[in-house]
C-alpha cells in the first residue's frame, strides 16, 4: 500500500501534536505507512496546495471551519476529486486515542 498523507488542523496545532504522535504510534502497530502531521489552521492553505494529501481532519475546535474547508480541498485530492475530510471524533480527541482517530482516517481513505 502506498504511503498515506494524513494532515489534522486545529487552531494553533499543539494540542494535535499529541495525537500526532499516537496515530504514528498505532500507524506503525498495524503496518501502516503513513504520514501523519498537524498545523495551525492558517497554514493549511499551503500544505493542500502543495502536499499530496489523502486526508483532512479537523480538530473539534475549528469544526466551525468546516465549510471553508470542504471548498479547499474541492477538486485538490487524488485525479481531481475532492480530499476527504472529517471532524475529529470529540471523544476520541479528547482521550487522545490515536488508534480511533487513525480509523477514522483510514476510513475517509477508504471511501
Amino acid at each position: 500500500m502506498a504511503k498515506q498523507t494524513i494532515m489534522l488542523n486545529c487552531s494553533a496545532g499543539m494540542s494535535t501534536s499529541l495525537l500526532v504522535t499516537k496515530m504514528q504510534q498505532a500507524a506503525e502497530e498495524q503496518g501502516i505507512d503513513a504520514k501523519i502531521f498537524a498545523v495551525p489552521a492558517a497554514e493549511a492553505d499551503n500544505h493542500i496546495e502543495q502536499d499530496d494529501l489523502d486526508c483532512v481532519l479537523l480538530g473539534p475546535q475549528v469544526r466551525y471551519m468546516e465549510n471553508d474547508f470542504k471548498n479547499k480541498v474541492k477538486g485538490r485530492g487524488k485525479d481531481g476529486k475532492d480530499i476527504p475530510l472529517s471532524v475529529i471524533d470529540m471523544r476520541a480527541y479528547g482521550m487522545m486515542d490515536g488508534k480511533k482517530v487513525l480509523q477514522q482516517a483510514e476510513d475517509l481513505i477508504n471511501g
